[in-house]
């Protein structure tokens, strides 16, 4: 069970950071590359949000599946 706690935390945690960066990215805060078509649109905003969130979930469960 240790294994599938450690997986899901580590995947809850790289959800909840690629879910930020995509905020900052449709932001505009984060503009990193120049290039990217990501860069102050919206649409990212909310995806990242529900990315992160969605991490938070994970993360909270596997912390669940520890106690259970």
């Amino acid at each position: 069970m240790t294994f599938a706690k450690t997986a899901l935390s580590v995947l809850g945690w790289l959800a909840v950071v690629v879910g930020l960066v995509w905020m900052g990215q449709g932001s505009g805060y984060f503009p990193y590359p120049a290039t990217s078509f990501m860069i102050d649109q919206t649409p990212w905003i909310w995806r990242g949000l529900a990315v992160a969130v969605l991490g938070v979930i994970v993360v909270l469960a596997s912390r669940r599946l520890h106690r259970g």
